[in-house]
Parts: C-alpha cells; sequence; structure tokens
C-alpha cells in the first residue's frame, strides 16, 4: 500500500535556480542542484551527508507526514517495544539545511532532467537521487488484501499492522500462527522472523508455547544463506519447535475460512488452517521507474538472481551512480542491489553515494567503492539477538575484524539493537554523521 500524498504545493527554495528552457520544459521550470526522492532512511542518511559536506540547495520530495524507523516495527510487532517510538513527524527529522517538498513522484523524465509530481507541479534538477523504497504488493497474492481487514491477519512491515500483530500474539493462548517471508526482492526479507521468535520466547514464558503449533514459510532453503547464521537460526528453530515450509510460497488466503494456501517446490500445495497469519508482502520497484526508462533492460539481467531485479534503478552498484544517465543516483530499496537490501547495508552506501556525488558537483571522477557489505540483527528471544554480518558473496564480513562471534547468539547484541540503534538511527544516521 503506497502512501497518497496530500497534494500541496511547495514554494521553491530562494537557492534554487532558474532552468534554460528545452523543448520539453516550461521556462519557469524551477530547477534544483540536487533533488532527492524519498525522505526515508536512505533519503535523508544522503541528504544529510551531502549537506555536511558543504552542498547546498538539497531538497527532499516525501509525501508522508510521519517518518518510520522501520528496523523497530519488528519489536513493535513483537511486543518489545511500542508503535509510538517508531515514528516521528517528517518535519522533525529533517537534516539541517534541507528543504522538504510534502509529495509524491508522478514521474520522471531524465533525458530533460526533470520530473513531475502528483500535485502537478514540474521541477527540475542537477542531480537526481532516487531512493523512495518499494512498493508493499498486497494485491499480488489473492485474498491477501481482504484477509488484512479480519482479525487473524495482520503484518510487522507497517506501523498499524505492527500494532495489530502485537496484539493478535499476545492476546493467542492455543491455535496455529503462520509467519510468512516473501521471495527477493524484499526490503530484508528475513525481518518477519523477528516477531516470530519474540512471541514463541512470550509464549513459552506464559506456559503456552506447547498449544501453539507455529508454522514459518520460507522462500529459500535456508533462513537466511549464511551458514554460520543459519546455524544459530535454525537451533532457535528446532528450540521453538517451529515448523517450517521451505522453498515455499504464499499463493492464496481465504480470509472467511482463516486459511493459509502454501505451494512449496515441486508444485505441492498445502491448506494451513490459521488463528493468525503474519504476513511479509511480495514487493516490487515503484512503476515509474521503468516507465522512466531508469530500470536495466531484461537482457541486463542474464542470471536468475538477477532478473528479480528488473524495475529497479539501474545503477552501478559500486559507485551508485546510473548507468545511462550521469546526474541520476540511487540506493536502498529502490535501486539494483548486488547485497540484501538493509538498513545496515545503506549506511555503507550512503557513504560512497555522496562522497561520489561530491566529487561530481566538483568536477572530479568518483571514487568511493560501496563494498557490498549488509547487516541482519535477528532478535532471537526476548533478551537477545544474532547479529549477522555479511558481504554480497554471502561471507562473513563482522565489523570487529576476525571476531565473528556476534553471529552467536548474544545479550550483548540485544542492547545494541534494541536500544542504541535507535538512538544513533534518529540522532547520528538521519543527520549524515554515521
Amino acid at each position: 500500500m503506497t502512501p497518497t500524498p496530500n497534494g500541496a504545493a511547495q514554494p521553491a527554495p530562494q537557492s534554487a535556480t532558474t532552468a534554460q528552457p528545452t523543448p520539453k520544459q516550461q521556462p519557469t521550470l524551477t530547477t534544483y542542484r540536487v533533488l532527492v526522492i524519498g525522505g526515508g532512511n536512505a533519503g535523508l542518511s544522503v541528504a544529510g551527508r551531502l549537506r555536511r559536506a558543504g552542498v547546498d540547495d538539497i531538497t527532499v520530495v516525501e509525501p508522508r507526514e510521519n517518518h518510520v524507523y522501520q528496523p523497530l516495527l519488528s519489536h513493535v510487532a513483537g511486543g518489545t517495544a511500542k508503535a509510538s517510538q517508531a515514528a516521528r513527524p517528517q518535519a522533525d527529522v529533517m537534516p539541517d539545511g534541507v528543504t522538504l517538498i510534502r509529495d509524491a513522484v508522478a514521474s520522471v523524465d531524465p533525458e530533460t532532467s526533470s520530473l513531475v509530481l502528483a500535485s502537478g507541479r514540474s521541477i527540475g534538477y542537477e542531480h537526481l537521487v532516487v531512493c523512495p523504497g518499494v512498493v508493499q504488493d498486497w494485491d499480488a497474492i489473492p485474498g491477501l488484501e481482504a484477509a488484512l481487514g479480519t482479525p487473524n491477519v495482520a503484518s510487522s512491515y507497517e506501523i498499524s499492522l505492527a500494532h495489530k500483530t502485537s496484539r493478535m500474539l499476545r492476546e493467542l493462548r492455543q491455535g496455529t500462527a503462520v509467519f510468512v517471508q516473501a521471495p527477493e526482492p524484499a526490503s530484508f526479507g528475513g525481518a518477519i522472523q523477528k516477531p516470530m521468535y519474540l512471541a514463541c520466547d512470550y509464549w513459552r514464558s506464559r506456559d503456552v508455547l506447547d498449544r501453539i503449533r507455529v508454522v514459518l514459510v520460507l522462500p529459500d532453503a535456508t533462513p537466511l544463506g549464511v551458514p554460520a547464521i543459519d546455524r544459530e537460526l535454525e537451533r532457535k528453530i528446532t528450540e521453538y519447535g517451529i515448523e517450517v515450509r521451505r522453498e515455499a510460497q504464499l499463493t492464496e488466503v481465504l480470509g472467511d475460512a482463516k486459511t493459509a494456501v502454501i505451494e512449496t517446490a515441486g508444485e505441492h500445495r498445502e491448506r494451513i488452517p490459521y488463528d493468525a497469519l503474519i504476513v511479509e508482502p511480495p514487493q516490487r520497484a515503484p512503476e515509474w521507474i521503468a516507465e522512466a526508462g531508469l530500470a536495466g533492460a531484461e537482457l541486463a539481467y542474464p542470471t536468475p538472481e538477477m532478473r528479480s531485479e528488473r524495475g529497479f534503478v539501474d545503477v552501478d552498484t559500486h559507485t551508485m551512480r546510473h548507468h545511462r544517465f550521469p546526474n541520476v543516483w540511487s540506493l536502498g530499496d529502490a535501486a539494483v542491489s548486488r547485497s540484501q537490501r538493509s538498513g545496515g547495508a545503506l549506511r555503507k552506501q550512503t557513504k560512497a553515494l555522496a562522497e561520489n556525488l561530491v566529487s561530481v558537483l566538483r568536477d572530479q571522477a568518483p571514487e568511493s567503492d560501496y563494498d557490498g557489505y549488509t547487516v541482519a540483527p535477528f532478535t532471537v528471544s526476548r533478551s537477545s539477538v544474532v547479529f549477522g554480518e555479511f558481504d554480497d558473496t554471502l561471507k562473513q564480513r563482522p565489523s570487529i575484524p576476525f571476531w565473528k562471534g556476534l553471529a552467536r547468539e548474544r545479550r550483548l547484541t540485544w542492547v545494541f539493537d534494541r536500544h542504541v540503534l535507535p538512538w544513533v538511527y534518529w540522532n547520528l544516521i538521519l543527520k549524515g554523521r554515521a
């Protein structure tokens, strides 16, 4: 479900310049030096880094009134955080010196370096940073969107649904709980496992876990794909008695019958009655990316793994610069990725992109390189986390050299994930300081 803009046109900042007319532009088209599409983690982090590097006239286009710290929604859904802790007004989290246009993008024309907003306003840019996130495609699974209106179906991927999930799991005392992880591309698909582990630990503390059947639907053969981390997660799956459907997908939800239809490899279909169904929806890039010609051609993705990247912004995954339009950049969930999409990956992507864009603005060649690093913290109990750090080859990449022990279940990483990281996010990351 994509956000709905309020359609209000915003006044141009004093630092905006007026572009020279072109056959496709109006003479009065306002042009911004750096225009950022998306006011989430990626957009604000890049804007903050650019501003701290001395770049002025940075404008962010974002329709939402509230900014959500997405990783905390797993804690909200699992009952270890309040929904109010995960959101703040968008205007309050903007980096100093960065302008906000509260609107959504309707179309982009990279040939003329211009775009049209949902309100109908046309604006131009010297450099464009595309990071609108992904679209949660609830309609892709028959019956799912309608079932969200029933008391027994929710998700941890939107703040209101995460709050609903918390209530559902807290009140469940017997029956069947099904957790569904979406296939790639996804914004940290493994995040759906977090509220599952948190719920299992809660049910165990209330002596009802043995009365609840827990089913995890995985699109792949393992929980993540990194052997050391998979061993820890598989150990917790066994400890909690979770049933796993591997290489499987949710294909239909029968809301009235409270039944999930699961299809596994080999086209085996299974109907699982549920008392609680927690779903990570299928995800895709916004359609205007491909319509604008910013996505890669189909022939650019010869392998099955990369074919899922069709429709995403076609950037060099090292420099984060577009392959065909040198004044277009992209990162985060909407960009073609060679590593798992996550907030941990964004931290290094924003650094590389900002440094390269600053170099180009100074008429220098971009030299910064995103190395494929990502991080996936799994809350596996209400007091412990498995902290997975790895690269695009699925090899461990510990931030503390030679210490791979963070990939084991630890209480220390719980404190870091639940308390330290949110503070760092609100106070440092969104300001371009970390």
